[in-house]
């Protein structure tokens, strides 16, 4: 037999108008309809993979290996008002 592939169809009740509003307004930023925005949240939430914190850890040390220099307060000070009036 081969392989078919059925979309099914769920009803969402009582959805809080704030989490609609958020929803609606990721959809927009991801360029999504809100379905697809929905869709897309729930395979995230079902299909995350747990972080494995020692490899980000050892990922970071590799990184910061290859930075040099340091960041003063002064550079932060600078960095946070460039741009703003």
């Amino acid at each position: 037999m081969g392989d078919l592939t059925f979309m099914l169809t769920i009803t969402l009740k009582d959805i809080p108008t704030r989490l609609h509003r958020e929803l609606k307004a990721r959809a927009r930023s991801h360029g999504r309809s809100l379905n697809r925005e929905i869709i897309q949240s729930l395979e995230s939430s079902v299909y995350s993979q747990p972080v494995d914190a020692e490899q980000l850890f050892r990922d970071i040390l590799i990184v910061r290996e290859k930075i040099t220099g340091y960041l003063t307060d002064e550079d932060l000070k600078r960095f946070k008002s460039e741009g703003r009036p």
